[in-house]
């Protein structure tokens, strides 16, 4: 099955597509199997990817990115997905240099883009708590002002890229007394910070190369400079402002999950043969592929319509929330009919479709559940 080329992609943007392409193939697929096995992929790729433009890809040069857009973001989004690569944490370390991007100051900005944008530090995004998932005005880790520092006490649990991680995003309450408005975030480099540690890798069932784990801060003090944007109880309002970049974000990585694990299929059941004849020559086989490439037709082009509003910068909040649910749920239902017609080789690790299918639950979940979204959605009729 062969499908046009989505209409936002260009003859720069197909020319960048086939070197992100060459450099996952050829540094990050040799390798999955070993980052699935020690759960993380080491800080070597991350310095790679930075070294060729491809982290950070639509930040402003005059602050290390690339200076492309959205689109760049994408293409390595794409071709990590179609290959079942889930432990590289590019939408993450993408998502905190947003928030330092459009709420950092402009010392911040100097200070901490060009490292992210090298690989020089690895970035996350410490939220959820062991109390506080989707509700995140219900966090509890403190931090309070003592002689011109914030003192941070807390924990924070289900962080990606939290092992590798140099630069961590916190969002901490500087006032519980003021709800939401005593929300903010903290920026800290973590390499040798006095109270804070890393926690165990966690044992999930998928993205078992991707590094999440939990962190603790315990008396960790961290200078008022430090403080995102500068000002106290702007954390809340900073968070909800880029939430709709990171869900466009998971929709993206699961239309392009679908993609591949369709076409894996495909080449699995012309070849496999049963009663004395291919898989593809049964009806009820054929059945299930028309409707699979249908719902993976439709969902690309209405990620592709999300893509071009991203760059237009028109791309709202309801909208990324109907892109993350819908996505994420046909991802999954497509995935179990891939793995179906693999029959029990589907149940196996050493296939992509296995691989895609556990990778996929969570993607229901993270980046705000699949109910949080339709109510959102709700909210706006």
């Amino acid at each position: 099955m062969t499908d046009a080329p989505s209409p936002w992609m260009t003859e720069d943007l197909a020319i960048y597509r086939e070197a992100v392409a060459r450099f996952v193939e050829s540094e990050m697929l040799p390798h999955d199997a070993a980052w699935r096995e020690q759960h993380h992929v080491g800080h070597e790729i991350w310095r790679q990817a930075g070294a060729l433009g491809f982290l950070c890809a639509d930040i402003p040069a005059q602050y290390g990115g690339a200076g492309g857009d959205f689109r760049h973001e994408v293409v390595l989004y794409e071709e990590l997905a179609r290959r079942g690569l889930s432990g590289f944490g590019q939408g993450v370390h993408s998502i905190a240099a947003h928030y330092l991007l459009n709420h950092g100051t402009e010392e911040q900005k100097q200070r901490y883009l060009p490292r992210l944008a090298s690989g020089e530090l690895v970035g996350a995004i410490a939220m959820t708590e062991p109390a506080a998932g989707s509700d995140l005005q219900g966090i509890r880790t403190r931090a309070r002002r003592v002689d011109g520092d914030y003192v941070v006490d807390g924990s924070k649990i289900f962080i990606t890229n939290g092992y590798l991680a140099g630069l961590v995003l916190l969002v901490v309450k500087t006032d519980p007394t003021l709800g939401a408005k005593g929300t903010s975030i903290l920026i800290l480099e973590t390499q040798g910070l006095p109270g804070y540690r890393v926690g165990r890798f966690l044992d999930k069932i998928g993205q078992r190369a991707q590094d999440t784990n939990e962190l603790f801060f315990e008396g960790v003090r961290v200078p008022a400079g430090q403080l995102l944007g500068g000002s106290e109880g702007r954390g809340f309002a900073q968070l909800m402002g880029d939430l709709p970049y990171e869900r466009i974000i998971v929709a993206v990585q699961a239309v392009a999950a679908m993609e591949g694990a369709l076409a894996e299929t495909i080449g699995y059941v012309k070849e496999r043969r049963a009663f004395g004849k291919t898989l593809l020559e049964m009806q009820s086989a054929r059945f299930k592929l028309a409707e699979a490439a249908t719902i993976v037709r439709v969902a690309r082009t209405f990620i592709d319509r999300c893509i071009a509003d991203v760059v237009a910068g028109r791309l709202d909040a309801v909208t990324a929330s109907m892109a993350k649910w819908w996505a994420t749920d046909m991802q999954q239902q497509v995935l179990d009919e891939c793995v179906q017609l693999h029959g029990g080789y589907g149940y196996m690790n050493e296939y992509l479709v296995a691989r895609l299918y556990a990778d996929a639950r969570v993607t229901r979940i993270y980046g705000g559940t699949n109910e949080i979204m339709k109510e959102l959605i709700a909210r706006s009729f």
